[in-house]
């Protein structure tokens, strides 16, 4: 009994803080969100109970949500296939590949840039290079004697081009760190067997590195779509008020527009909720397609 109490007491001091901290910053809100999301809220801060009536808005008599939701789909996938896909690409270069070192250090550091420099910062190289009179772009078509685009970030697709572009360039260099990592914890017997037996490098890949980095390829896959789900950040400090007619506005944004400028706090707390929904359902998803059962299951080889 005390020794049951004893660990009881050790649980609590251990995980009590880690878990109050997930409990007040992410339960607690996702729980307030869903509660507004019943109701009709204004800037009075006053709730009217609806019942269903923001979804059945969303659902039915919301003009913008199709367009909004193509944009969506296009923008998660489109920045997943950098973040993940050609994350993955770079991290196995800069792992496996490469094999000098400081080679290698300085093209993970060259990819981390992005990521180190202040967001404002990096959308006005970004603004500086697409600008539509002088544009590093449009100044370099206009060299090979190609045509220029009235303008990059309001014509369609090239905003959307553009959109995906300035994510996914941040977001691939966490993939790169993940995964390159993940192939440095290989050990080298099992490349140096495959090389006894014949193997070439891309057979290697094939083989050995890719059917191990099942786990990192699951987490950052996972994690990058709850992350672009809730992202808009860069497409607010690119676009501003044109989000909407450049077709860029993506859900999350759509959301917090609701929220902080039309201040219809009930409507916006509906649309995150769908935000919820959709992320739960895609990590079920990816828990199948990446058998999660499976690769919870004790190794069957005994040391």
């Amino acid at each position: 009994m005390i020794k049951a109490l004893r660990k009881a007491v050790l649980l609590i001091v251990l995980l009590g803080p880690l878990s109050a901290l997930i409990a007040f910053t992410w339960i607690a809100p996702a729980v307030l969100t869903t509660f507004l999301s019943f109701f009709d809220v204004g800037l009075g801060l006053q709730l009217r109970p609806v019942g269903l009536g923001n979804f059945y808005r969303i659902l039915y008599r919301d003009l913008w949500v199709p367009q909004i939701l193509q944009t969506t789909v296009i923008y998660v996938l489109g920045v997943l296939a950098i973040n993940s896909g050609f994350g993955l690409v770079l991290g196995i270069l800069t792992a496996y590949f490469v094999k000098k070192e400081s080679v290698s250090l300085f093209f993970r550091t060259a990819w981390l840039l992005p990521r180190m420099t202040p967001g404002v910062l990096y959308v006005v190289l970004w603004m500086w290079f697409v600008d539509t009179r002088y544009g590093l772009l449009n100044a370099i078509l206009s060299m090979l004697g190609l045509p220029t685009p009235y303008s990059w970030l309001l014509s369609k697709p090239h905003s959307q081009i553009i959109m995906i572009a300035i994510n996914g360039y941040v977001g691939a260099s966490y993939g790169m760190i993940i995964y390159s990592a993940a192939v440095k914890s290989i050990p080298t017997d099992f490349f140096n067997a495959a090389k006894v037996d014949g193997a070439s490098d891309l057979q290697i890949v094939r083989y050995v590195i890719l059917p191990l980095l099942k786990w990192p390829i699951l987490f950052v896959t996972a994690w990058q779509t709850l992350s672009l789900l809730a992202s808009y950040e860069y497409i607010l400090m690119v676009w501003g008020d044109t989000a909407r007619q450049a077709n860029v506005e993506v859900w999350a944004l759509y959301t917090y527009d609701r929220a902080f400028w039309l201040y219809d706090y009930g409507y916006a707390a509906a649309l995150s909720v769908f935000l919820v929904a959709a992320g739960l359902i895609m990590i079920v998803l990816y828990m199948k397609i990446f058998g999660f059962r499976r690769l919870m299951e004790p190794s069957r080889v005994e040391v």
